[in-house]
C-alpha cells in the first residue's frame, strides 16, 4: 500500500496557532529592539527640534482646545472602564467609546506616523506584521503541505488594533503638556511669587492678586509707594473680571508653551526614560492584543494624572 506523502498531510489548528505565535513574538522582539534607535532619533538632540518644529501653526490653536477638551476626554475613558462589557448599559459603553480625544495636532500625527513607519515597520511600505506571520505560516505549510497560505485575514483583523493604539499614544502627547504646564507653573510660581502654584488656574489667581494690589497702589490717595505698603498690608480683592482676565490670558500663554514644549521636555524624558517605558508598554499592550485577538488594551496613565493634577489646581484655588 502507497504511503502519503509528508506534503499532503494536514496542518493542525494547534501547529498554525503555534506559528502564529512564533511570527507575533519574533515581530514584537524585533520593535522593541529598535526603541532605543528610535528615542535618539526623535527625541534627544537635535531630533527632537525637528519632532516638535512642525507645532508651528495651526497647534498653536489646537493645543489649547485639547487642553480644555482633556477632562471631559478622561471622564468619557474612566467611566468606560467602569462599565463592564456585559451589562444593560453596554449602549452607553460604546458611547462614551465613541468620545473623541480632541483635535489631532501635527506634532501628535508626525510622531505617529514615525511610530507606525520606523518602529513597527522599519521603513518597509505595507504592514511588516503581516510579513512576520506569513513567513512562519508558510515554514509551517511547506513542511507539511503545498496549499498557499491565506494571509489577507491577519492585516483585517491588526489594523484596527494598531490604528486604536497609536491613537492612545497621541493623547499622551495633550496629557504630557498638561502635566508639563503644572509643573512649569509650579516653579514659576515659587520662584517669582513664593507661592504655591500647581497649575494654570492657580497662577491665574496669584497674577490677578498682584494686578489689583498694583492697580490699587497706583490710585492710593497718599501716592503709589505708601499704597504699594498699605496693600502689602492689606491686600485688596481682585474683581471677578480681572481674575477671569488673567486666567485667559495665563491659559491661553500655557496652551501656546504647551504647543512647543516638547523641545525642552522630550529631552528630559528621553534621558529619564519616559519615552522608553510608554513605547515598550504600547509594544506589550499591543502584542497581548494581537495574540489573543482581542480590542486594544493600551490605555497610558498620562491622561489620568494630569487631570488630578488640574483637580488639585481647581481645589487649591478654591473653585472646588
Amino acid at each position: 500500500m502507497a504511503t502519503a506523502s509528508p506534503l499532503s498531510r494536514p496542518v493542525s489548528e494547534a501547529q498554525i496557532e503555534l506559528a502564529i505565535r512564533t511570527g507575533i513574538a519574533r515581530y514584537f522582539d524585533d520593535c522593541r529592539e529598535r526603541v532605543p534607535a528610535f528615542i535618539d532619533r526623535h527625541f534627544h538632540y537635535p531630533g527632537a527640534i525637528a519632532t516638535n518644529r512642525v507645532a508651528l501653526g495651526w497647534d498653536m490653536l489646537r493645543a489649547p482646545a485639547n487642553l480644555l477638551w482633556a477632562p471631559v476626554y478622561a471622564l468619557a475613558c474612566l467611566l468606560r472602564l467602569l462599565i463592564p462589557e456585559k451589562t444593560g448599559l453596554l449602549w452607553l459603553r460604546n458611547l462614551l467609546g465613541r468620545v473623541p480625544a480632541g483635535f489631532t495636532t501635527k506634532v501628535q500625527q508626525h510622531i505617529s506616523d514615525l511610530i507606525q513607519q520606523e518602529l513597527l515597520n522599519n521603513g518597509e511600505p505595507g504592514p511588516l506584521l503581516e510579513r512576520y506571520l506569513v513567513k512562519t505560516l508558510e515554514e509551517t505549510y511547506a513542511s507539511q503541505t503545498s496549499e498557499p497560505v491565506d494571509h489577507r485575514q491577519f492585516t483585517r483583523a491588526i489594523e484596527p488594533l494598531v490604528t486604536e493604539a497609536l491613537s492612545q499614544y497621541r493623547v499622551t502627547r495633550t496629557a504630557s503638556a498638561d502635566i508639563t504646564n503644572s509643573i512649569s507653573c509650579t516653579v514659576l510660581g515659587a520662584f517669582a511669587f513664593q507661592k504655591f502654584t500647581p497649575g494654570g488656574i492657580g497662577l491665574g489667581v496669584v497674577l490677578a492678586s498682584v494686578l489689583a494690589k498694583n492697580l490699587a497702589a497706583r490710585d492710593f490717595i497718599l501716592g503709589e509707594t505708601i499704597g504699594g505698603w498699605y496693600y502689602s498690608l492689606f491686600p485688596p480683592e481682585p474683581s471677578l473680571a480681572t481674575t477671569a482676565g488673567v486666567m485667559v490670558a495665563v491659559m491661553a500663554s500655557l496652551s501656546a508653551f504647551a504647543a512647543l514644549s516638547g523641545v525642552l521636555f522630550d529631552p528630559i524624558q528621553a534621558a529619564i526614560g519616559l519615552h522608553r517605558r510608554r513605547l515598550n508598554k504600547l509594544l506589550n499592550h499591543l502584542e497581548s492584543d494581537v495574540k489573543l485577538s482581542t480590542q486594544s488594551s493600551f490605555r497610558p496613565k498620562d491622561q489620568f494624572v494630569a487631570r488630578i493634577l488640574d483637580a488639585y489646581d481647581l481645589i487649591r484655588s478654591g473653585l472646588l
